[in-house]
């Protein structure tokens, strides 16, 4: 694998945008960080069609207010009156929320000296926020010389991302409230489409969708206070004008 530091660190930026969009948070401060990271990678795009996306981003978000990427957010993943878009790798694999591909991220997760942070994230460890939080910070070490993590990263992209991801940035790409985020799926597809040659993976052959009745749906105990943990973060946060759904990932450094 090739050892540069520069590419790494630009693969380590790329995640860290991607991870914006997908955890969300109480922090105002993160969506401005969002923007300055947006403006500084579309200087020097991957390519012309992600360059392009990036200045759409810009100019479909609001350079004060946070809330537009907020109501998009809610009604790609949360409204209950239209379908959403389930973000986990575990969905896409079963049709289920916590499977197989969670079980296989915690066992990476505790190849590494990060944590999730219980505190404040609730989400699955394969979900798309987790996964690039967890890409990004990976990335970022092995820029800074923790070779170490150069298998990890690729297994993780490879038997977790790599599977799912298309398939993933489509529901979002043709659905009906997609805006800013159909924008950043173009940057996303441009991006993945590095990795695979960066990584030397293959495209992973369509898989058929597993489709469950929502209905029969049986919902866990662990589920159920997951989701009350979300509502109750959602409920301590600012208020909407001063709330973001954009944040990074806090993994702390632990010993195994």
């Amino acid at each position: 694998m090739q050892d540069n530091q520069a590419i790494n660190k630009a693969r380590a930026l790329y995640y860290n945008l991607f991870a914006n969009f997908f955890v969300e948070s109480s922090k105002s401060e993160n969506y401005f960080e969002l923007l300055r990271l947006i403006k500084i990678l579309k200087e020097n795009p991957l390519d012309e069609t992600s360059g392009e996306a990036l200045e759409n981003i810009l100019a479909l978000l609001d350079p004060t207010s946070n809330v537009a990427l907020i109501k998009e957010f809610d009604d790609l993943f949360h409204n209950p009156t239209s379908k959403k878009i389930r973000q986990t790798a575990s969905f896409y694999d079963e049709g289920v929320e916590s499977g197989k591909k969670r079980v296989e991220m915690i066992n990476f997760v505790a190849k590494t000296k990060l944590r999730r942070d219980e505190k404040n994230y609730f989400e699955y460890e394969d979900s798309v926020g987790f996964l690039f939080s967890f890409m990004s910070q990976l990335c970022n070490n092995i820029a800074n010389g923790e070779k170490e993590y150069e298998n990890t990263v690729h297994c993780i992209f490879a038997q977790i991302l790599n599977e799912f991801i298309e398939e993933f940035a489509k529901d979002i790409f043709e659905h009906k409230s997609s805006k800013i985020y159909k924008e950043l799926m173009v940057v996303l597809h441009s991006f993945v489409a590095f990795e695979r040659l960066y990584l030397e993976v293959p495209k992973a052959a369509v898989k058929q969708r597993i489709v469950k009745e929502e209905a029969c749906e049986v919902i866990s105990d662990e589920e159920l206070e997951r989701r009350a943990r979300n509502k109750a973060l959602k409920a301590l946060g600012p208020k909407e004008e001063e709330a973001c759904p954009v944040d990074i990932v806090s993994v702390g450094e632990t010993e195994v």
